[in-house]
C-alpha cells in the first residue's frame, strides 16, 4: 500500500531541483509499478470531489467519476484507513489530514499528468510571463471552475501588498476566483483597495464586477469603491459622467491599479451579451474577431477590429500594466487567449488543460 505519509511530504520550493527530485520521483513510481499512475490518479480525484461536494454518496460519487459503486466502497476504505476522509450516514467527507493530502499531492499530480510542461510549452507558444494550468476541462468538470478559481486565487494572493490597489472584472469565472479566495479566512490588507475594473455587464448582479469586488474586499478585511454605471455607454454620456466626484474618484482609482484580475471574453459572446445589434456581430465575425477586452474586439493576431464606448480600464493603460492575471478555462476559449497574449507580454494566464492543449494544436496548424 501506497505510504501517503511519506510519499506526500514533498514540498515545491523555487529551486529547480525541488522540480527535478519531483520528477526523478515520478519517473521512479511509473517505472516500479506501472499500474500506480491510475491508483494515484483514481484516489486524487475522489479526494477532490469529496472535498468540494461534501458530504457525498457513494452512488452520487459513483456517477460523478464513472465509476462502480463497488469501486468506490473499496477506495473510501482504503482512504478512510488512511484518515484522509470520514463515513458518516449523510455521506463521504474530507478530514483536515485529507485537505492537507490535496495540497501536497498536487505537485505529484501534475508531473504525473505531464501539466508542468505543458504550462512551459503555452509559455513559450504565447511569450508571456507565466501560465498556470489546472488538470482537466471546465466543458467536461464544473469543477475545474472552482480549480482554476482557487489557482487564480492562491496566485493573486501571493501578489498583494499592504497598499495595493486592485482591480475586477465581473463574469463567472471570476465569481470563482473570488469564491476560492480564502475560504474561511480573513486577511488583513486594511490599507488594500479593490474596484471594479469596468461598469456592470449582464443581467445577474452575482457576476457583475461590484458584487465581486465587495465580497472579495470583505474576505480580505480591505477597503473597497464601488462603480455604479453599465458598463456600454454612448460617448456623451460618459462624458457627462466623469463630471460627477463619485465617478472621478473611482476612474481616478482605476487609472492606478497596481493588479488586474480579469476573464477573457470570446468575441461573440460578448457582443451578444452587449446586445450589438445583429448587422455588426456578423459583421465582426466575418472579419475574424476572436476576443474583446476593455470594450475593444480583436482578431488573432491582437489586431483592433472594432470599438465601442465602455466606462473602466483602458487598453492604453492595460498596455502597460506590470501585474495582469487573466482568467479563463476551456478549449473554446484559446483563440481568445492567444489573442489577448500579444497585447502585453507581462500576462499571467491561470486556464484549463483543455484550452492549453487547444493552443499547442492551434500553434502547430499555424
Amino acid at each position: 500500500m501506497l505510504d501517503w505519509g511519506v510519499t506526500l511530504n514533498l514540498k515545491k520550493g523555487n529551486d529547480s531541483r525541488d522540480d527535478l527530485n519531483i520528477k526523478i520521483f515520478v519517473e521512479l513510481m511509473k517505472t516500479i509499478t506501472p499500474d500506480i499512475t491510475n491508483i494515484l490518479e483514481t484516489r486524487y480525484s475522489i479526494l477532490r470531489i469529496i472535498n468540494y461536494l461534501q458530504p457525498i454518496g457513494r452512488r452520487n460519487l459513483s456517477n460523478k467519476l464513472g465509476l462502480s459503486e463497488r469501486n468506490i466502497r473499496t477506495e473510501a476504505s482504503v482512504l478512510k484507513k488512511q484518515g484522509l476522509i470520514e463515513i458518516t450516514s449523510e455521506g463521504m467527507n474530507i478530514t483536515p489530514l485529507g485537505k492537507n493530502t490535496i495540497e501536497k499531492f498536487k505537485i505529484v499530480f501534475h508531473n504525473l499528468r505531464g501539466i508542468n510542461e505543458l504550462e512551459k510549452r503555452v509559455e513559450n507558444i504565447i511569450k508571456i510571463k507565466k501560465v498556470i494550468v489546472v488538470p482537466g476541462s471546465v466543458e467536461s468538470d464544473e469543477l475545474v471552475f472552482k480549480e482554476i478559481g482557487r489557482a487564480a486565487a492562491n496566485y493573486l494572493k501571493n501578489q498583494i501588498k499592504e497598499d495595493s490597489i486592485i482591480g475586477l472584472t465581473g463574469g463567472t469565472t471570476m465569481a470563482h476566483v473570488v469564491e476560492e479566495y480564502g475560504k474561511n479566512e480573513r486577511e488583513g490588507f486594511k490599507n488594500t483597495i479593490i474596484v471594479p475594473a469596468r461598469g456592470g455587464l449582464g443581467k445577474k448582479v452575482e457576476y457583475q464586477a461590484n458584487t465581486l469586488v465587495q465580497k472579495l474586499a470583505n474576505k480580505m478585511n480591505s477597503r473597497y469603491k464601488l462603480l455604479y454605471t453599465p458598463d456600454y455607454l454612448s460617448k456623451d454620456a460618459i462624458n457627462s459622467l466623469m463630471n460627477e466626484p463619485i465617478i472621478r474618484e473611482i476612474m481616478d482609482y482605476i487609472t492606478k491599479l497596481d493588479i488586474l484580475v480579469f476573464g477573457i471574453g470570446r468575441a461573440d459572446v460578448m457582443a451578444k451579451r452587449r446586445g450589438l445589434d445583429k448587422s455588426k456581430i456578423e459583421d465582426l465575425l466575418q472579419r475574424e474577431a476572436v476576443s474583446e477586452a476593455f470594450g475593444y474586439y480583436f482578431n488573432d493576431s491582437g489586431e483592433i477590429l472594432h470599438e465601442i464606448s465602455t466606462i473602466g480600464i483602458k487598453l492604453e493603460q492595460y498596455k502597460n500594466m506590470e501585474n495582469i492575471i487573466a482568467v479563463a478555462g476551456g478549449s473554446d476559449k484559446a483563440e481568445s487567449i492567444m489573442a489577448i497574449s500579444k497585447l502585453n507580454k507581462n500576462l499571467v494566464l491561470i486556464t484549463d488543460e483543455s484550452a492549453a492543449k487547444k493552443i499547442i494544436l492551434k500553434y502547430k496548424e499555424e
